[in-house]
């Protein structure tokens, strides 16, 4: 189902032609392979590439690491060969934070995304005082458990809720800990997605994205909680694609 291109970076259906290249960021708890139904169905003109974090599935010997500065240092390096084609940077929840941290870092050292897309997270300079990682094992997975986005099949394996405790314990406490440091804004497009009944994230949570950048800003609400991207998949899909298509065909003209 996928290619081991480096433990960091999984390329599921490599695109010859592609035109650019989509880097997914996965939410707390998650692992690159959420992204597949998306790299199944994404036109080739737009090749896919996800995020593994260490701490899961293949890599769950490895520490989790649960510092978001430390994650995109990591990440911005291991995108440097992939740079070849413009690159657009989606990322739900958790890893929305992570995928602006990322962008950030790719504008310093010279490379501007085509394209940020934001989804199921506030704006980075919007506070909560969260400490759901600092609960036991029960009130985490019973969070979980809220956010509808896990097979309830998992909860009912021991051996699976104890290998992926530790990861998810380690996701929280990244997203919670993080702190926006101000500086200057993305130059790249943003798109914030959320969904109107998300108890993590409020409409002008979300809209407040458009202050992280100087570029062009849109915001799309859809019907759902906080994983409504799995019920608009195709929307979703057809959105992401569209603005690539347009900001890649711009870029190879400049």
């Amino acid at each position: 189902m996928e290619r081991k291109t480096s433990l960091w970076i999984r390329r599921f259906n490599p695109a010859e032609g592609a035109r650019a290249r989509l880097v997914c960021f996965p939410h707390a708890g998650g692992s690159a392979s959420f992204y597949f139904p998306l790299a199944q169905t994404m036109p080739p003109s737009v090749e896919v590439v996800a995020v593994q974090y260490p701490g899961r599935q293949d890599r769950r010997h490895e520490r989790p690491i649960d510092d978001i500065a430390e994650l995109a240092d990591r990440i911005a390096g291991e995108l440097a060969p992939w740079t070849d084609l413009p690159l657009a940077l989606f990322g739900h929840s958790l890893g929305a934070t992570l995928a602006f941290e990322v962008a950030r870092r790719l504008e310093r050292s010279g490379t501007v995304p085509i394209g940020l897309f934001a989804s199921g997270r506030r704006a980075p300079s919007r506070h909560r005082d969260e400490r759901v990682h600092q609960g036991d094992d029960r009130a985490l997975l019973a969070q979980l458990k809220r956010l509808n986005g896990t097979d309830a099949q998992v909860f009912g394996d021991e051996e699976v809720v104890r290998m992926i405790l530790p990861a998810l314990r380690s996701d929280y406490r990244a997203a919670e800990t993080y702190r926006y440091r101000p500086g200057p804004r993305l130059s790249c497009p943003v798109y914030a997605l959320t969904g109107d009944d998300d108890a993590m994230v409020t409409v002008e949570e979300a809209s407040a994205w458009g202050e992280h950048t100087s570029g062009p800003f849109e915001l799309r609400v859809y019907p759902g909680g906080h994983f409504f991207l799995t019920a608009h998949a195709a929307s979703i899909r057809d959105l992401v694609s569209h603005h690539i298509g347009a900001h890649a065909a711009h870029a190879q003209h400049l």
